[in-house]
């Protein structure tokens, strides 16, 4: 029998499980460091938090479900829907909560992990469920920590400090800023938004579901399955723009420009508003409120370069002191450094972190040379600008249970020939520089050298079709006896 540690519980880790489980595999557990199941979906609670894919694609094919209130879901419902999964395939009782995997080490025949109870854990096989999204990013500012306020980070809310009649200072206008700022502007006596680039914001589809769509989608499940489909080709199409001809993005630019001047009719600030990348070579957000937000008066946003943070407020390049009482850091994640602060260490004492020191790469964003039956969940270059990630974490959740069959079916150890993951990288980095992400921008889809290590320069059916079945070509393979005798 082959054991088997999942690091994490979010969709990739359950979803693992889930596959796992039903294959028969029951030497298996899930460690994560918090108390409760759902990965980001769980940490992050910040006011407005929702999902910007649709609900009926971003969730489990297999685990479809037609209680969503909405076209795109909350927060407390994607989190609710991971526990739902969770519970109902038996997942559970294989979890343990509160558990954080500080090291991992292979000895040569199967991995250690150190466990944040002091305890230690051998596994045959480890499956890295971790994510991108779950280090917030603090930013390097001098003096941060010495504001005489409160601080937090949007992932890490907090919900006992009332904004009400406060000045607030808001440092990014990512994704998770373009979700709060409009909710706690209606609170605030004054708000100031950082800005370090002005992001695209588009408008969101979306809708609340009435009484009689909930009851259809519901009893009638033929249709939340067309509509799935039919949200999965209407994103599949998109690659298009964002992979293959990025000149159309053009004409959505032009679109956006249309827009924007609807919605802000100061022209300073709208200058301030307008982005000077192409289109799509960052994340393209969406909102309805968020300029609405920006334009009322006690909003202000800030384009000079923040130089540092005093007890009194925030200091920005033009030598002004910007004086708040509550900063909130919408600074994203450290999306680059996979897997840390885990120390991962693999074959002949290789350290990831050094063998991933000018950024992450794997084949297939799954496997890594000189580490042996480690399986990587929303790896290097899974990442999509077009579609949504569960169809990509599906794909790689197929191609690592048939990886698990065959080690069940004879072989010890898999581990990936060094000439295939670099003729698939640097395939992948060819394609990459035809993308709309390569338009020259700096975002967090790049390293500090500007190698893309995020992005998927293709559609998620040629992933799938990738990842169908195991390689053994692939692979160096150990077969049982053969690590035996060793």
């Amino acid at each position: 029998m082959t054991s088997i540690a999942i690091i994490g519980s979010g969709f990739s880790g359950i979803g693992a499980a889930v596959r796992l489980l039903q294959d028969g595999e029951r030497d298996l557990v899930v460690f994560e460091r918090g108390d409760d199941v759902g990965g980001v979906w769980r940490d992050n609670r910040y006011p407005g938090a929702a999902c910007d894919v649709p609900s009926h694609l971003y969730s489990f094919s297999w685990a479809p479900d037609g209680r969503w209130s909405r076209r795109f879901a909350v927060q407390s419902e994607i989190h609710d829907y991971l526990c739902r999964v969770a519970r109902d395939h038996g997942v559970l009782p294989y979890v343990r909560l509160r558990t954080e995997v500080l090291t991992a080490d292979w000895d040569g025949a199967r991995w250690q992990l150190a466990l944040s109870d002091g305890t230690t854990h051998g596994a045959d096989v480890v499956i890295a469920a971790c994510g991108q999204l779950s280090r917030p990013s603090r930013p390097d500012v001098p003096g941060l920590d010495s504001f005489a306020g409160t601080t937090f980070h949007s992932a890490e809310w907090d919900h006992e400090h009332d904004l009400t009649g406060r000045r607030v200072a808001v440092l990014g206008t990512g994704a998770s800023a373009i979700q709060f700022v409009p909710e706690i502007a209606t609170q605030v006596a004054a708000l100031t938004v950082f800005q370090r680039s002005a992001p695209y914001v588009i408008a969101k589809p979306d809708r609340a579901y009435g009484p009689a769509t909930k009851a259809l989608l519901q009893k009638a499940p033929v249709v939340l399955t067309a509509d799935r489909l039919r949200t999965y080709l209407w994103c599949e199409a998109r690659s298009l723009g964002f992979n293959t001809e990025p000149r159309l993005m053009r004409v959505l630019e032009a679109r956006f420009r249309r827009s924007l001047r609807r919605q802000v009719a100061d022209s300073a600030l709208r200058a301030r508003l307008t982005p000077s990348d192409p289109m799509g070579c960052k994340r393209i957000l969406q909102s309805n409120d968020w300029y609405a937000a920006l334009v009322q008066p006690h909003v202000e946003v800030v384009t000079d370069a923040v130089t540092a943070v005093v007890p009194e407020g925030v200091v920005t390049a033009d030598g002004r002191t910007h004086e708040v009482d509550t900063l909130v850091l919408g600074t994203g994640f450290a999306a680059t450094e996979l897997l840390l602060p885990m120390q991962v260490t693999g074959r002949d004492g290789l350290r990831l972190c050094e063998v991933w020191a000018d950024g992450a790469e794997a084949h297939l964003g799954t496997t890594v040379t000189g580490f042996p039956n480690l399986f990587l969940m929303y790896g290097p270059n899974t990442n999509l600008g077009h579609n949504s990630i569960i169809l990509m974490l599906e794909s790689q959740i197929a191609y690592v249970a048939d990886a698990v069959r065959v080690l069940r079916e004879g072989a010890a150890v898999l581990e990936v020939r060094h000439d295939v993951q670099q003729r698939f990288n640097d395939e992948l980095q060819d394609r990459l520089s035809g993308t709309v992400f390569a338009g020259g921008c700096r975002s967090w889809y790049l390293t500090a050298s500007g190698r893309n290590t995020q992005n998927w320069p293709g559609t998620t059916a040629d992933f799938r079709r990738r990842t169908r079945r195991v390689r053994l070509a692939d692979f160096r393979v150990t077969p049982q006896r053969e690590q035996v005798d060793a």
